[in-house]
């Protein structure tokens, strides 16, 4: 039984519900994009405490302080520091400035009174940005956005004692000190094959792409088949082109054996391979993808996916957050905004539960059997960093794509 202090999916449940009317809540390094508003969202409310310049006074100067070390600012009696790090400028700006937006949602929904969150640029030097958090007093960083930033982040926050709440899907950055709030592909192909098992799915083929998605959809498949019951028959790698998913797919036909295929890619490249795999087929072999189709308009529209299977995240929260957001901002959210949106929520729940302003960040928190509740549904965080959950399986039928398994509410 936890204690008083331990954070459950109760606890969060009621937060959700105490955000009122302001958003009607009912309920990677893939960056994924929902085609929103052309238009480069405002830049986040909070941006990084300038540094202040020598001190005079009393004919005494203090000795220069060195440019590459920012000022310690006094700690807040009554708010706790948290650093939101994120690219604001450069290529991944729009996506940066989505998720910070989505942390300043979460602050004026709650009405929270006791949490400053400032925004640090992480586009050119991620760990510059880590060094100037840790050094002005940030107990908590959310972020980075990448998970190649993640070492830089780490080597300033870990000697300080600074945990990292990320918003990568990559588990090859996870660790103790290193939590990750992005969806990764052993999530969610767990989540479809144990589905897809209940459905008389036993033998598979797999068409992966080369690098480390494909590596880490390819054993996610493995660990779930040995976790659920099944056999991997055959596998194809592929380059990431559409002419080489194709001559895969037909190598994978040729081989034959399986009732079950898993594709691997993006939707493009996903229809490609599907098309060549069940062209001139008398049997068609049921499809499972991952959550890179979520969102994604092309999946039902193609007639080679019909029946395909695959699991994400529960949209019903949020479409009312994206309502939300275009009526503050002017301008749609990226959809891995609710990451910066639920990191917040999280951080309020710790908060309430008896950190103290000024003192370390209670990590060990973050690992409560109970779990958390936000905007994408339950989750929590095992001690390795990486996250567990709650996921719904979709299936493509007649051109549309409908929830055949919704998301458990809790664990």
């Amino acid at each position: 039984m936890m204690g008083p202090t331990r954070i459950n999916l109760a606890h969060c449940r009621r937060l959700i519900v105490a955000l009122g009317a302001g958003l009607l809540l009912a309920g990677c390094q893939i960056i994924p994009d929902v085609g929103g508003d052309a238009r480069t969202p405002p830049p986040p409310t909070s941006q990084p405490g300038s540094q202040p310049g020598p001190v005079t006074g009393d004919s005494r100067t203090p000795p220069p302080i060195p440019r590459d070390r920012p000022v310690p600012l006094p700690q807040d009696e009554s708010r706790h520091r948290v650093a939101l790090l994120v690219p604001t400028s450069g290529g991944n700006a729009r996506v940066g400035e989505s998720i910070a937006n989505a942390t300043t949602m979460a602050l004026l929904d709650t009405n929270a009174q006791n949490l400053r969150i400032t925004t640090y640029d992480t586009s050119e030097d991620p760990r510059g940005a880590a060094r100037r958090a840790v050094a002005e007093g940030n107990q908590l960083i959310l972020g980075p956005l990448l998970g190649r930033n993640v070492a830089d982040v780490l080597a300033e926050a870990r000697p300080a004692g600074v945990p990292l709440i990320a918003f990568s899907n990559d588990v090859s950055v996870a660790s103790p000190s290193v939590f990750l709030m992005g969806l990764s592909p052993s999530q969610s192909v767990a989540r479809t094959v144990e589905f897809a098992r209940g459905q008389g799915a036993r033998n598979y083929g797999a068409l992966v792409p080369d690098g480390e998605y494909g590596r880490q959809a390819e054993l996610a498949l493995i660990e779930a088949l040995r976790s659920v019951g099944g056999s991997l028959v055959a596998t194809e790698r592929y380059s990431r082109n559409e002419g080489s998913a194709e001559s895969a797919a037909r190598r994978l036909r040729a081989r034959g054996g399986f009732d079950t295929v898993m594709i691997a890619d993006s939707p493009r490249l996903a229809i490609a391979a599907a098309a060549a795999l069940r062209e001139g087929s008398d049997t068609t072999p049921r499809l499972i993808g991952t959550e890179l189709w979520s969102g994604e308009s092309a999946i039902p529209a193609a007639g080679a996916m019909s029946g395909a299977m695959f699991s994400a995240l529960s949209d019903s929260r949020y479409r009312r957050f994206s309502e939300s957001y275009r009526n503050r901002f002017g301008g749609s959210p990226y959809r891995i905004a609710t990451l910066g949106y639920d990191s917040v929520l999280l951080a309020l729940r710790v908060a309430g539960d008896g950190w103290r302003p000024g003192t370390p960040f209670p990590t060990s928190e973050l690992t409560s059997a109970g779990g958390f509740l936000g905007l994408d549904g339950a989750f929590r965080f095992r001690s390795d960093g990486t996250a567990q959950r709650t996921l719904e399986v979709r299936e493509v039928r007649d051109g549309q794509v409908v929830v055949v398994s919704p998301a458990p509410d809790s664990f």
